[in-house]
């Protein structure tokens, strides 16, 4: 796996990224433009389009023409950018281009990667937003204080690692003060499929423990949003592939992960039905489906790839998950937010995850995941990101992983 960050890159080829999605983004609209006009021009859906075969004819050949012209201009951009690359020079990454690609990659991130945009992020651990070498003295340098405790830290969709640093406070950080813990950071393209992370994640891991400084004792993992659902595809892929990291595991802790889904991705889906029931609007239905794979497996709570294949990511399928389960021997913990100032028995989510998702829970006992409930808690009176620096998910953590 390569640690180059996009964030870290030259400026030319960041440049150059972005030079080729605003191309790609211009196409893409004259395409959509082309089709309406092209069905507006057909005539009436009732008479059976009379016009249908000369309106195309000519649209085509019209938005063809500009589509051929929008791609020299591209090809142009990259011209000048490779000549002016040695005096645009390298730039140090800040936090704010971080979350503007993470963004990015949320959203475009399998699109990024399969047309080799250099604005695709590819996996690495980080700490303080610096890729580690997976070489033991390169890790014994860049960790000195590495103990025989290891926490793997995972953000969740359209986020980075950086962002676990929240109003002064870093979860990572105050585990490793307080209970000694050693923090390392996953850095991902949260746009491709969980399945897809979790099995890299996992392959990554293992190169990780192999090369770390000291004997290790345990490994704990930590992810919030989408990184609990990579986490728990990670263990998977570990426990098919034989890895030696697996046996290392000791606690798994979810903060606010959509194990059962996300409402907001089920209504995106049935934006695209609706769209797609009337010719004049149904090319407007590819403007829902940009969103990337890691976020269409949010409709249910997505980790293996039999989840996915050989089904349309966009149309309204069922679940198809069968006999969830938790890894095996492993502590696994999971907390859920609620904005309701106090604890009920029918609680709203956090805005992003409901609590029953959160906590495992299903009407279906075959796609419960059985959290605990002594390893299961509320947070009252707080939102998705909160659970980043929430004084009581810090402190039920602290209480967790102390033993």
């Amino acid at each position: 796996m390569s640690s180059r960050s996009p964030g870290a890159g030259k400026n030319a080829e960041v440049l150059r990224g972005v030079s080729h999605l605003v191309v790609q983004a211009t196409r893409s609209v004259m395409g959509l433009v082309g089709d309406v006009h092209c069905t507006i021009a057909s005539g009436p859906s009732v008479l059976g389009r009379p016009l249908e075969r000369p309106a195309r004819a000519v649209t085509g050949w019209i938005y063809s023409t500009l589509q051929e012209v929008t791609r020299h201009v591209g090809d142009g951009v990259d011209a000048v950018l490779g000549q002016l690359s040695p005096w645009l020079g390298d730039s140090a990454p800040g936090p704010q281009r971080e979350a503007v690609l993470s963004a990015l990659n949320g959203v475009l991130g399998d699109a990024l990667e399969e047309q080799g945009n250099p604005l695709a992020i590819p996996m690495a651990f980080r700490v303080h937003g610096q890729p580690l070498q997976l070489e033991p003295g390169a890790l014994r340098a860049a960790l000195p204080e590495a103990g025989r405790r290891l926490l793997v830290l995972v953000h969740g969709s359209s986020m980075n690692d950086l962002q676990w640093s929240r109003r002064g406070h870093d979860h990572g950080a105050a585990l490793a003060r307080d209970l000694g813990y050693t923090p390392v950071y996953l850095h991902y393209n949260s746009g491709l499929h969980i399945s897809r992370n979790g099995r890299a994640f996992s392959e990554l891991l293992e190169q990780l423990v192999s090369c770390w400084p000291v004997p290790l004792e345990s490994v704990t993992l930590l992810g919030h949003s989408m990184g609990g659902l990579v986490v728990r595809s990670a263990c998977l892929a570990a426990e098919s592939a034989g890895h030696g990291w697996r046996p290392l595991l000791r606690r798994l802790v979810c903060l606010g992960s959509p194990h059962h889904g996300s409402p907001l991705e089920r209504g995106g889906s049935w934006v695209d039905v609706l769209l797609e029931f009337s010719p004049y609007s149904a090319p407007f239905a590819r403007l829902g489906r940009i969103r990337g794979a890691g976020v269409t497996d949010l409709r249910f709570g997505n980790v293996l790839d039999a989840h996915w294949e050989g089904r349309e990511r966009f149309g309204w399928g069922g679940d198809v998950r069968r006999g969830l389960t938790l890894p095996e021997g492993v502590d696994c913990y999971a907390v859920a937010a609620t904005t309701a100032k106090a604890l009920a028995e029918r609680l709203p989510g956090d805005g992003l995850v409901p609590v029953d998702s959160a906590l495992g829970r299903h009407a279906l006992p075959e796609l419960t995941l059985r959290f605990p409930e002594a390893h299961q808690r509320i947070i009252p009176g707080a939102n998705h990101l909160d659970l980043l620096d929430h004084p009581e998910v810090y402190a039920t953590l602290r209480t967790w992983l102390a033993s």
